[in-house]
């Protein structure tokens, strides 16, 4: 793994997008940059190879092509976090709030460790909602969410309050504007 990889550099930033006044971070430019994708692939599996975890869960739809070459590394099992009606079989699922509305996410109940130590995974974690939704329905389906890896955080949204208690690393910050 290169110690010294700019990741900034490899991150494409979107202004005014999906609206006026917002700077995106879109992940989308690390995964066409396979040094990019490689340093965050190594950089999860040097922070969690020993540390003892029985599944990965990860979040629609970026989450799930980070965690899952570190499952295979890892050996470990991957958990999807999918929008609501998108897995066939019994789901546990979670309403949470967005800027302009709600949404729901959901994990096939059979999937849930009971007892397990879970990782959630995320592409970039913002206000923490989806993450807080994800590690609730863990928690109801008897596993234990054990932190939180994102390759972006942007702790200006103040993501910490939502997911207080659960510890969160990341690769990269951006602190607003």
């Amino acid at each position: 793994m290169a110690e010294r990889f700019n990741l900034d550099d490899a991150i494409r930033k979107v202004p005014d997008f999906p609206k006026k006044g917002i700077l995106f971070y879109d992940i989308t430019s690390v995964l066409t940059d396979p040094d990019a994708f490689r340093y965050c692939v190594d950089s999860m599996v040097k922070l969690y190879k020993g540390e003892r975890l029985d599944a990965v869960a990860a979040i629609e739809s970026r989450g799930f092509l980070f965690a899952a070459p570190l499952c295979d590394r890892l050996g470990l099992p991957l958990i999807l976090v999918r929008k609501k009606g998108k897995l066939p079989g019994k789901t546990r699922s979670k309403k949470y709030a967005l800027e302009y509305g709600e949404a729901e996410i959901e994990i096939h109940e059979a999937d849930i460790p009971a007892g397990g130590r879970v990782l959630i995974i995320d592409d970039l974690i913002a206000t923490g909602g989806t993450v807080k939704a994800a590690a609730d329905i863990l928690v109801e389906g008897g596993a234990t969410p054990i932190g939180v890896f994102s390759v972006i955080g942007l702790p200006f949204l103040q993501y910490e309050k939502a997911l207080a208690g659960l510890p969160v690393k990341t690769l990269i910050e951006y602190f607003g504007e």
